[in-house]
């Protein structure tokens, strides 16, 4: 699914200006049928604001009675909970809010939000902004969000997914113009879905090397190795900082000193685990110039935000470099802060693409992933199991494992970043989460989910 920036919105709008029916009325009419479809006719009230979004809604107030539905219209502060509403809908603001929401329409989405039924959001929850998912001052909290046209990259990253519910697309009938921007989606990632030869042999499934494993932190470099074993990495060796004989649970990793590691390597992972001594910053000197593909989490991120010079040899790697920061990594790699990086996530994602040709996943809620060549997607797998510590490990380890199997950078980052989040999901099914989900019980969902997708696409 496509994802459209408001510039993009604006100028499909314009070319379909003089459109018969007009836009507003496709829009109205719509989302009154959604409306019915999924709340049946009742009471609604609708909260219409003083732009366009208020006047898609007071069409869709004229078309909702035509369907039988008691309607009621409110343009300014009120109490919505004195009525016997069966639904409530937000039309105040739409995609052009660039500014906090203050006095009486903050006051009226206070109350919009305390109301105990459902609520319905036209286009976008109004005060959130359709492209970053930043919040302006206050925002609907929406249990269904109809947007009108495209779907829009801020439903969907940041603060998007808490206030949108669930998200249906009303195309109205256009057309939509090619956009670097989408939902990620397995067409991201169908070469990596591959069954194997019965005539394979472990050699044919490549080595991954994993440094990392400072003291005090061997578990994070274990982690990122036991997820590179199961999603198929023929072997997997991991060079320790802190040398370790045997890995009890997974005793099939191999644990070795970095040098040895890196000697029989077809796929780097650096940074789970490494820390940020003079050592740690030898061996990122070291791989920054090797010739293979090269993921960069963790500390590898802090060194390079640290150490300029070792982040300009970084940008200039021929072989395919991958980078997952959460973003507060992003932010020291940019020189900016936290906030910054989360009041626009896509274009931080891409600044760092640009800035380090590399392919970036940019972790949070909806991960933006971005290309080089300007392609960006959003990712919708995930859910809030996974802020705990060592998934970021897990997910590092799971795409080093494609990169070792010969995956194109770009396809097994989608891969995995996808992977990674559906694998949440299925431990959220099975009962093992949200709350107390561990990272290492990503990996075995993971492999399961892997090996079924290669089934579906056989």
């Amino acid at each position: 699914m496509q994802l459209l920036l408001q510039s993009q919105l604006r100028e499909l709008e314009q070319q379909h200006a003089d459109a018969a029916p007009a836009l507003m009325e496709r829009a109205g009419r719509a989302a009154a049928q959604l409306a019915v479809e999924r709340y049946g006719v009742c009471r609604v009230l609708i909260c219409a604001g003083p732009g366009n979004n208020g006047g898609d809604g007071l069409v869709m107030a004229r078309e909702l009675a035509k369907l039988g539905c008691p309607v009621s219209t409110l343009r300014d502060d009120a109490d919505v909970t004195n009525g016997d509403y069966g639904l409530v809908v937000d039309a105040l603001f739409g995609i052009g809010l660039t500014r906090p929401i203050e006095g009486c329409y903050a006051a009226l989405i206070e109350r919009i939000n305390a109301f105990a039924g459902p609520v319905m959001a036209l286009d976008v929850p109004s005060g959130l902004n359709a492209d970053t998912g930043a919040v302006h001052g206050i925002a609907v909290r929406a249990d269904l969000t109809a947007t009108f046209i495209a779907a829009k990259p801020g439903l969907y990253t940041a603060e998007g997914p808490d206030h949108c519910g669930e998200i249906c697309v009303l195309d109205l009938d256009l057309a939509l113009p090619i956009s670097p921007g989408a939902l990620l989606d397995r067409t991201d990632f169908n070469s990596v879905l591959k069954p194997r030869q019965r005539n394979a042999h472990k050699g044919s499934y490549g080595t991954l090397a994993v440094i990392g494993g400072a003291p005090g932190m061997a578990g994070a470099a274990l982690l990122a190795g036991r997820a590179g074993l199961m999603l198929g990495a023929g072997r997997v060796m991991i060079g320790m900082l802190e040398r370790l004989a045997i890995d009890p649970t997974t005793p099939e990793l191999m644990l070795r000193t970095p040098d040895e590691a890196l000697a029989h390597a077809t796929a780097i992972v650096a940074g789970p685990g490494l820390g940020q001594s003079d050592n740690a910053l030898e061996l990122l000197r070291r791989l920054a110039s090797t010739d293979f593909s090269l993921l960069l989490d963790a500390d590898a991120l802090n060194l390079m935000a640290r150490h300029p010079v070792v982040a300009n040899v970084v940008a200039r790697r021929q072989a395919p470099t991958l980078m997952t920061p959460h973003p507060t990594e992003a932010a020291r790699l940019l020189g900016t802060d936290t906030a910054a990086i989360q009041t626009d996530r896509i274009a931080a994602a891409l600044a760092l693409a640009r800035r380090f040709n590399a392919c970036i996943a940019l972790k949070g809620v909806g991960t933006v992933l971005a290309h080089p060549d300007g392609r960006w997607r959003v990712n919708t797998t995930g859910n809030p199991g996974l802020a705990s510590g060592g998934t970021g490990d897990v997910l590092a380890g799971m795409a080093g494992a494609l990169l070792a199997q010969s995956a194109p950078a770009w396809e097994a980052l989608c891969a995995a970043v996808h992977l990674h989040g559906a694998a949440a999901d299925a431990a959220v099914v099975a009962g093992n989460g949200p709350a107390g989900l561990t990272a290492s019980e990503l990996i075995v969902p993971a492999r399961r989910l892997l090996n079924r997708w290669i089934a579906e696409r056989v």
